[in-house]
């Protein structure tokens, strides 16, 4: 089978498996620190776990990288798949609809393949480099605003402080802040919001990596805080900032952060 449909069975697995823990707080509890060296709760557990099993089944990759397990063999020919189980654990805990599974494949370091289904619903997002973006199996595009007057993005900043993103702030018409990395950068891919700038320097190559090509097949652009290429280490206790947008005001949003 190839990635997309086995991505499809462990989606299906997964929001199974963790349906009745959603908005409980048993979702919550503390089981063990994760690679990433923040506490599992027991629904990113039961999630991984699941995917885990189905990769076990489905062998897509050699390495696997995910947030809580960390760096794992497999026994795929080639490949690494970044995995984050449940992107959005508060929402889901708190049972806020907005929580996703993402999952991408590289090779060599280059992102080949992407997929994020919304968990609680049925969305999903895909990629494949050269090959464009897709919502439920349909093109998506990003936004053609221009102007920041006119923009809606997605600001987080370290412990609610926007701290650099004050300027930029009072520029841009909407803020968003909602809380699943991995969708939010689809939403810049699908022009549902014009942009998703990630301060706080904890966002991590499981959170980003199939996000970031949907953006950017999607015609949207990705780098760093200074407009500079962004490249993330098969690391997860490793995080970086972002700044993703439409592409048509990159350059702005840029030049208001400095």
């Amino acid at each position: 089978m190839d990635f997309q449909a086995v991505c499809e069975l462990i989606a299906s697995a997964v929001a199974d498996a963790i349906g009745p823990l959603i908005g409980t707080q048993d979702a919550g509890r503390n089981i063990r620190m994760g690679a990433d060296g923040t506490p599992t709760k027991y629904i990113d557990l039961v999630a991984e776990e699941c995917i885990l099993e189905h990769l076990v089944r489905y062998p897509l990759c050699r390495t696997l990288i995910s947030e809580e397990a960390g760096k794992v063999a497999m026994e795929g020919e080639d490949g690494t798949i970044f995995l984050d189980p449940v992107d959005g654990t508060y929402n889901a805990i708190a049972g806020i609809p907005f929580y996703a599974l993402s999952i991408a494949y590289a090779e060599k370091g280059i992102v080949k393949e992407a997929f994020v289904r919304n968990l609680a619903g049925t969305e999903t997002f895909t990629a494949k480099a050269g090959k464009g973006a897709f919502l439920d199996g349909k093109p998506v595009f990003v936004s053609k605003i221009s102007s920041l007057d006119e923009s809606a993005l997605s600001v987080y900043g370290r412990k609610f402080n926007p701290g650099r993103a004050m300027q930029l702030g009072q520029k841009i018409r909407r803020w968003r802040l909602l809380g699943a990395s991995a969708l939010e950068l689809s939403y810049v891919g699908c022009g549902r919001i014009d942009g998703f700038i990630d301060l706080r320097g904890t966002l991590r190559v499981t959170d980003a990596a199939a996000g970031m090509l949907i953006c950017t097949e999607a015609g949207g652009r990705v780098s760093d805080l200074d407009g500079k290429p962004l490249r993330f280490p098969d690391e997860v206790t490793i995080g970086r900032c972002m700044v993703a947008t439409n592409g048509v005001m990159h350059r702005k949003v840029i030049e208001y952060l400095r």
